[in-house]
């Protein structure tokens, strides 16, 4: 028999404050956070027993549902889990909600046609090649590009939660440049992917400007309920990405106006994919294309011109003409300094 609605809601509230390993949890806490979430989530305002969160915890501990969860008592009082890592989300799913994720793939299949789900047509397909896959090891008929290794993942969905609640987060974060990790309360707006990395577009409490926390750099997190979360004026963020590539942006930054000449063996990938929404083509002759792009001049940019190499030049502006070229003899240099 599956799992009821509101006892999958009280594991995972449980399983989140488990993880949180920025403070400690006594069953008086539990109740709480789990009554909480109960009211939020379903508009029940009796709570939740002592005895339900008991046994719910057991429940965890034991086969019933594969959780196997290591949850210990320290201190005779505070519950935690033994393995830091560990969490229900990583369990195997049962053959009562895999029967039930088929039904609800087969409804999206059906409706994929509608023009509502036009741009659910991948998530869809990969949705389903996961199902089946999950039921039969052996089968798999579709591959995505994916990278099992990339740290974060796992934040996407409480981090989805938070910004669909508008829930400011206590996160503590180290980027790579920084020396030990930082500690603070942000107000989450956007969630973005750029190449198989997620992101976290947010502001902190401390500072008026919008920042993008590379999910893979986030250390752990907590939701603050309690605090007050603060919309960020001025910014339509169905847009926010439109003037650029990948997810490097800070509030001054506008959009320039890129000239790129693609030589002929090139211009018919870039004519079929092009490099960015705003792509235009100026001219068209033996030698290839002339094209613009009006993009903000970031990181990614310069990393997809070095990407063509040698078929693709910047005409203009003469800024980034300059960087890439100059970019391009360090590279040639460090070829000619290893002969």
């Amino acid at each position: 028999m599956a799992t009821n609605k509101l006892a999958l809601l009280r594991y995972k509230t449980i399983d989140q404050c488990l993880k949180n390993r920025f403070r400690k949890w006594t069953l008086e806490d539990l109740i709480e956070k789990v009554s909480d979430a109960l009211y939020e989530y379903e508009g029940i305002t009796t709570g939740v027993s002592k005895r339900t969160v008991q046994s719910d915890i057991q429940t965890m501990r034991s086969d019933k549902l594969g959780y196997n969860a290591p949850i210990i008592v320290t201190d005779k009082r505070f519950y935690t889990y033994e393995d830091a890592d560990y969490s229900i989300t990583n369990s195997p799913i049962n053959t009562a909600d895999m029967d039930k994720m088929k039904e609800i793939v087969s409804v999206l299949k059906q409706l994929n046609g509608f023009n509502y789900f036009d741009e659910m047509s991948d998530l869809i397909a990969k949705l389903e090649n996961n199902v089946n896959k999950s039921a039969d090891s052996n089968k798999n008929f579709i591959q995505f590009e994916d990278n099992k290794e990339l740290k974060g993942r796992e934040h996407i969905t409480p981090l989805y939660q938070a910004i669909f609640n508008k829930t400011p987060l206590f996160l503590e974060y180290k980027s790579f440049k920084a020396l030990k990790p930082s500690k603070e309360i942000y107000y989450p707006y956007l969630l973005k992917e750029y190449r198989n990395r997620w992101f976290l577009v947010c502001r902190p409490k401390s500072n008026p400007n919008l920042l993008t926390l590379a999910l893979d750099r986030v250390i752990e997190f907590h939701p603050l309920p309690k605090e007050l979360y603060v919309e960020y004026e001025g910014v339509n963020f169905e847009r926010y990405f439109d003037d650029l590539l990948g997810v490097t942006k800070s509030h001054k930054d506008r959009p320039n106006k890129i000239i790129l000449h693609v030589n002929k063996y090139n211009a018919p990938y870039v004519i079929t994919k092009p490099i960015h929404a705003s792509q235009q083509l100026l001219s068209e002759n033996e030698t290839g294309i002339t094209i613009r792009i009006d993009v903000v001049h970031n990181f990614e940019l310069e990393r997809e011109i070095l990407g063509f190499g040698e078929t693709i030049e910047v005409l203009s502006p003469k800024k980034l003409r300059d960087i890439i070229a100059r970019r391009l003899h360090k590279a040639s240099d460090r070829y000619r300094d290893n002969k």
